[in-house]
């Protein structure tokens, strides 16, 4: 429930995947979400995501991660392939309730469900779901993670953890109930679960020159801000005490003992912005209801430095394969599924 390491991807993914084709713009880059090409005067941008860190949610949550990497690249998404696998051939109501989940996301966004696959496989423990979204656009410009700028602002939207807090509400509440986590708590951060897209932002940010954007899955972050900094050639410094934490992301944090900055959290947008752009970026955003920080700089050197009482850590390894919510799943494993519970 992890990706593979750096070192994996170089030696057994990215060698197979170089193309000639000239209409290729981008194909597979480690740390770039999106593929793009070229469509006669316009620009394809398309994405592929699963889920599998979760259950409850997933025809939401595969519809709005995937869409959420479209959007960071500055295109609106527009359409969805949908891939449904279950355990059983009794899971209908299954299908049901994910086809409905991932239809009113789809609403949501004023997008299309095109296609896709629905079946089952007798190999698989609970439900998976993966998304392929597409979006297009006459402007080759496209916002890409190896974008940021030495003496760029880095900002974030929201706050962080979101989207692991929500799966451990939801997927995890009985753990959560042992942990002393009332019932009303556990139900305010299920509803962080609807706050995991960041298209409108991510949109906005780039109408207003974002440098590089990328939304923070899986690794959290720390993760997020080292692919940015090691595929822009630069440092990144951010001060701890700025990156807002909602107090019930705090509450879940000191329960299940995680670590917050590396925990995934769809919902999160990390944008780099020039100087010169840091207050329309504001003012977009504010327009939009979207809560935001600004938590720190980039500049020359490499890897992520964390300042943190007074302390900085400076982190130099990217570690894909690293995410606390697989770690909860390897600690608290679901041991069934549970299909009344889709």
């Amino acid at each position: 429930m992890s990706k593979f390491s750096l070192d994996v991807l170089r030696r057994c993914v990215y060698p197979f995947t170089k193309v000639n084709d000239p209409d290729v713009i981008m194909g597979s880059h480690f740390g770039e979400d999106v593929a793009l090409t070229k469509v006669g005067g316009h620009v394809l941008a398309s994405h592929v995501d699963p889920i599998v860190g979760a259950i409850e949610n997933i025809g939401k949550l595969a519809v709005h991660i995937a869409c959420n990497d479209i959007a960071t690249s500055g295109i609106p998404p527009r359409w969805i392939l949908l891939l449904i696998l279950v355990p059983s051939p009794e899971d209908e109501d299954s299908i049901e309730r994910i086809m409905k989940d991932a239809h009113a996301a789809a609403e949501k966004l004023n997008l299309s469900i095109i296609g896709g696959h629905t079946g089952y496989s007798s190999n698989l423990s609970r439900p998976l779901v993966a998304v392929t979204a597409l979006g297009s656009t006459s402007d080759f410009n496209s916002v890409r993670t190896s974008g940021a700028q030495i003496t760029d602002h880095v900002l974030i939207t929201k706050g962080i953890a979101l989207e692991g807090t929500a799966i451990l509400a939801h997927d995890f509440s009985d753990v959560a109930e042992k942990f002393g986590i009332k019932e009303e708590e556990r139900e305010e951060a299920r509803l962080l679960i609807d706050e995991v897209s960041v298209v409108p932002e991510a949109i906005a940010l780039a109408q207003q020159g974002a440098t590089s954007m990328h939304d923070v899955t899986r690794g959290g972050l720390l993760e997020t801000l080292m692919e940015i900094a090691y595929l822009s050639e630069v440092g990144i410094e951010v001060d701890m005490s700025q990156i807002p934490m909602r107090s019930i992301v705090l509450r879940f944090t000191q329960a299940f003992k995680f670590d917050p900055i590396r925990m995934i959290s769809s919902g999160t947008l990390v944008a780099t912005i020039p100087p010169e752009k840091v207050e329309e970026a504001a003012r977009a955003l504010s327009a939009k209801g979207i809560k935001f920080a600004f938590i720190g700089r980039v500049l020359k050197g490499s890897g992520v430095r964390i300042i943190q009482d007074r302390e900085t850590t400076h982190y130099t390894e990217i570690k894909s394969e690293e995410d606390e919510l697989a770690r909860m799943w390897a600690k608290y494993p679901r041991n069934e599924f549970r299909r009344d519970k889709v």
